[in-house]
């Protein structure tokens, strides 16, 4: 049994794979050293399926998958019988590797963890794993009354969190200033690569989503595009800028002949012959040679927080208007885009401070105060000392 010693010597190694199979009700399949299906995982990922989750969620929950199997295959533990001690490990492991600099951030550590805790959970209903989930709930958020002290102004905190959950720092999403995607935009080889990153920037799809819009699902006097959303697999149009639709229209124009016709037909082909659909790896890949080009470290779905942003700057743009167009279920979600960014409160910051340079005495005429405002007093400044207004004494 694993006692979790020997931690430190343990040599995980790549074992395993996870396959696509190319078949729609059976999308990938986890297979192990021995290239035998791991029948628990293919359980999981029908039941994923079930519930309406696309293919590209089987994926990532499979990678995950693959990680936790490889780890208990190298300590020799069968998948029924992990208990939190092997859990436990685990998760120290995938943070061990994080700082050694070839593990896991702590995004994707919290993501495993929600998938594990999932995937333990559904054979625990099933009756097909253990009897006590490897991945428990937090301590402190099962002690008590759920919500005892809550504060019904707030939102309310997440009862969901796992023991093994690591803390993840809230942070400003990354988005693409102006400068830098003009520089990205230049060394762009094609007008496909134009108009794809032309509607990525100005509707803040996803990268998938974006990909799954065909031909009937343009609707250039409307600057609409149609796109299948994730997760709910629902029909949107969203509103794209005109550039957009100019650089689509060059890119038709010149795959004319070549790609097959119909309006049900992909909108986005690859450029080599024979044609294919353009798939996401393909984008994202496009993506990353034009960056590295153009000495950008931003990524394809920066384009969407770059969007989401010019968006939400607009006074003239409610934000719900912003969260319906982004597909965000909670308002709360958009809202992260009226936090202001780093780069923004420091051009604005130093603005400012050369405002009020412009302003001091000595350096040209001063700006009329309006009426009913009291003069600033920056002593501390300026270096003028303010006036004893005491009255003398006698």
């Amino acid at each position: 049994m694993w006692d979790g010693e020997d931690l430190a010597a343990l040599v995980v190694p790549r074992a395993g794979q996870l396959i696509a199979t190319g078949d729609r009700y059976e999308p990938f399949r986890l297979a192990g050293p021995d290239g035998r299906t791991v029948e628990p995982a293919t359980e999981f990922f029908r039941d994923l399926l079930a519930a309406g989750r696309s293919e590209a969620t089987v994926r990532s929950y499979g990678m995950d998958l693959l990680r936790w199997f490889r780890f208990i295959w190298a300590a020799g533990v069968e998948w029924d019988r992990a208990d939190q001690r092997v859990a436990r490990d685990f998760s120290r492991w995938l943070l061990l590797s994080a700082r050694a600099g070839r593990g896991c951030a702590p995004a994707a550590r919290a993501h495993s963890e929600t998938v594990l805790r999932g995937f333990y959970g559904y054979h625990l209903e099933a009756g097909t794993g253990p009897l006590v989930n490897p991945f428990p709930l937090d301590r402190a958020r099962r002690r008590g009354r759920p919500g005892a002290h809550h504060n019904p102004m707030e939102a309310h905190p997440n009862q969901r969190s796992g023991r093994y959950r690591p803390k993840l720092v809230s942070r400003v999403p990354r988005a693409v200033s102006d400068e830098e995607f003009n520089a990205i935009f230049a060394r762009l080889p094609s007008n496909r690569d134009r108009a794809l990153v032309a509607f990525y920037v100005s509707t803040g799809a996803r990268a998938a989503e974006l990909l799954s819009a065909t031909a009937g699902g343009v609707d250039p006097g409307r600057q609409l595009i149609t796109v299948v959303r994730k997760g709910t697999r629902e029909l949107a149009q969203l509103p794209a800028s005109t550039d957009a639709f100019v650089w689509l229209r060059l890119y038709q124009a010149q795959m004319a002949g070549l790609i097959p016709a119909g309006r049900r037909q992909p909108l986005w082909w690859t450029l080599r012959r024979p044609v294919r659909p353009l798939t996401y790896h393909a984008a994202h890949r496009m993506f990353e040679r034009v960056t590295e080009r153009a000495g950008s470290a931003a990524t394809l779905h920066a384009l969407r927080h770059t969007a989401a942003y010019r968006m939400a700057e607009d006074p003239s743009l409610p934000l719900t208007d912003v969260q319906a167009v982004l597909g965000h279920a909670q308002l709360t979600t958009t809202q992260i885009y009226t936090v202001p960014r780093a780069e923004d409160v420091i051009r604005r910051v130093l603005a400012h401070h050369g405002e009020q340079v412009r302003q001091a005495p000595g350096s040209g005429p001063r700006r009329r105060r309006r009426p009913g405002t009291a003069p600033r007093r920056w002593a501390c400044c300026s270096g003028r000392a303010r006036r004893d207004r005491r009255p003398a004494q006698r």
